[in-house]
C-alpha cells in the first residue's frame, strides 16, 4: 500500500496523474483559506470578513497552482484574452462550488443533520465538480 502511494506520488510529480496534482493543490488551497480564516479572526477581524479574506486567497493560491503546475499544459499564454478567460471561468468554478457547499450544509442544517458532517460531503462533492468544471471546460486542450 505505501508503496502504491509513493508511485501516486512520483507520477504525479512526473506530471501524470493530474487528479492527484488538483488533490495537492486543493489541500493547499484549503489549509491557506482555513489557516488565514483562524489567523485573522485571532486576531479581532470580524468572522464574515476573515472567512472572505481566507476563501477569496485561497481562490487565487489554487489558480496559481493550476495554472502553472496541474494543468499547465492548457493554460493559456499569460496577457492574453484567452488567459483572462480562463481566470474568469475558474472563478465561476469556485463559485459552483461554493454553492454546491452552502446548498448540502443548509439542506442538512434544515433536516436536523450536524452541519460539520454535512461540510464533509460538501468538500467531497464541491472538489469533484471543480475538478471535472476545471479540467474540461476551463482548462480544456
Amino acid at each position: 500500500m505505501v508503496r502504491r502511494a509513493i508511485a501516486l506520488v512520483r507520477a504525479a510529480m512526473r506530471g501524470e496523474v493530474t487528479w492527484l496534482r488538483y488533490l495537492l493543490a486543493s489541500v493547499v488551497a484549503l489549509l491557506t483559506d482555513t489557516g488565514l480564516f483562524m489567523l485573522l479572526f485571532h486576531v479581532g477581524v470580524a468572522a464574515v470578513s476573515a472567512s472572505a479574506i481566507g476563501y477569496v486567497t485561497g481562490i487565487i493560491i489554487h489558480w496559481l497552482i493550476s495554472s502553472r503546475t496541474v494543468f499547465a499544459e492548457a493554460a493559456a499564454a499569460r496577457g492574453t484574452g484567452e488567459r483572462n478567460a480562463q481566470k474568469a471561468l475558474f472563478v465561476g468554478s469556485a463559485l459552483i462550488g461554493l454553492a454546491i457547499t452552502m446548498g448540502i450544509v443548509g439542506a442538512a442544517d434544515l433536516a436536523g443533520f450536524d452541519p460539520r458532517l454535512a461540510k464533509l460531503v460538501a468538500i467531497v462533492l464541491s472538489f469533484q465538480a471543480t475538478y471535472m468544471l476545471r479540467r474540461h471546460v476551463v482548462f480544456r486542450a
